[in-house]
């Protein structure tokens, strides 16, 4: 039964097919958006290698391939590559198809919020590795993302994120539910939304912002050099 596999081609499917689409035209940003999905997948395949290692979490033989890489099965590897992918996608059609910036107005407090009250969780569970090291890099991840970007593109990503989480509860329900990947409570709060840890919800973000910070400071450098022989 390789239902990790199938998960992970039904969550690209659809983005995928609807790349070509007129009005989004998802496929044009693919130069930007493939080396940003690549930084990522270093980081996070590094991350989860390390925490496997470590017993953090693993995966039920069950329902894979058999197929691994290092001390991951191959569907691991590619949810690195489709779940950026497909959080992209509904990024820009959102970007597309609500033309005002809805959260605009709140950014910064949201930004400052997480920045002040993650670290804060992390300090008093700093044993519980899954949530401090979550959460102390999302804190920093904002702070770097605001000191280069400011608020110019948070309004749009937290949009982005608020929609993701359809999906991501749907797709990470089944990983965690069956259980694809288990996770060991020693390094996590013990919460639970029905079966996904808590935590998910914050490595989710990150690996989000991460892939859309580089993603639209890829697209702002592009836009800058062609912009320069005009001005000459």
């Amino acid at each position: 039964m390789y239902i990790y596999l199938y998960l992970n081609i039904f969550t690209i499917l659809f983005p995928l097919l609807l790349s070509f689409d007129r009005r989004v035209a998802f496929y044009k940003s693919w130069p930007a958006l493939f080396p940003a999905i690549l930084l990522n997948a270093v980081v996070f395949i590094a991350w989860d290698a390390f925490f496997t290692d470590l017993g953090v979490w693993g995966f039920n033989e069950a329902y894979l391939t058999g197929i691994y890489l290092w001390n991951l099965p191959l569907e691991e590897i590619l949810f690195f590559i489709t779940v950026p992918y497909a959080c992209v996608f509904i990024y820009d059609v959102l970007r597309a198809y609500v033309q005002r910036d809805l959260l605009k107005p709140y950014t910064k407090g949201i930004a400052f919020f997480l920045v002040l009250a993650l670290p804060l969780v992390a300090i008093f569970n700093i044993a519980k590795l899954y949530t401090s090291i979550t959460f102390i890099a999302l804190a920093i991840l904002h702070m770097v993302h605001l000191r280069y970007f400011g608020a110019k593109y948070l309004g749009r990503f937290y949009l982005a994120y608020l929609v993701h989480l359809v999906p991501f509860l749907l797709v990470n329900g089944v990983l965690t539910y069956l259980p694809i990947v288990w996770y060991n409570n020693d390094y996590n709060l013990g919460l639970r939304l029905v079966s996904i840890p808590v935590e998910d919800t914050m490595y989710s973000m990150l690996m989000l912002l991460l892939t859309i910070s580089v993603y639209e400071g890829l697209r702002q450098r592009k836009a800058v050099k062609q912009y320069e022989p005009l001005a000459v």
